[in-house]
């Protein structure tokens, strides 16, 4: 054998065993997450709230108790989360928010919300629907593709 074949066939080994340790990796961290799915679900509550302001922020800026930033790990405080600012009966709370519902709550309206702990999981219109607040723009790549696929469906209408 040559001794690129016998590189060729180290790095194969090399790539099938982390391929067999990231699936297995995987499952674990599937099995995690629906336990948490689990959890959320069955302390989830329905509350009336008033948003007062939404951002993107680290979680030790985000003015959580001190047990919540304990029991967080590294990687959560340093990372940017969705922060709701509401106001739940007479009290003023930072919440996290589902990054799926984050565009869709409404600033400065009452809401009726689901939650469970200090998370949110759905929100909706207590007074009128609720839209998606704020549409971001469209980046120049976006956008050149979107007249590209207007120009082909001209065409082919003709």
């Amino acid at each position: 054998m040559s001794t690129g074949t016998v590189v060729l066939i180290v790095i194969l080994v090399i790539l099938i065993g982390a391929g067999v340790a990231l699936y297995f990796i995987g499952k674990k961290a599937q099995k995690k997450q629906a336990e948490q799915q689990e959890q959320i679900e069955a302390m989830k509550q329905t509350v009336s709230m008033l948003i007062i302001d939404k951002k993107r922020m680290k979680m030790k800026d985000a003015g959580f108790p001190q047990q919540v930033l304990d029991s967080a790990n590294r990687f959560a405080k340093n990372a940017k989360l969705p922060v709701v600012k509401a106001k739940v009966g007479p009290q003023i709370l930072s919440m996290v928010c589902d990054e799926k519902i984050f565009d869709s709550i409404p600033v400065k309206k009452e809401v009726k919300a689901t939650i469970s702990g200090i998370y949110i999981t759905s929100v909706k219109g207590l007074h009128g629907k609720t839209a998606p607040v704020e549409t971001k723009k469209k980046g120049w790549w976006k956008r050149t593709v979107e007249k590209a696929q207007e120009k082909a469906g001209a065409k082919s209408v003709k």
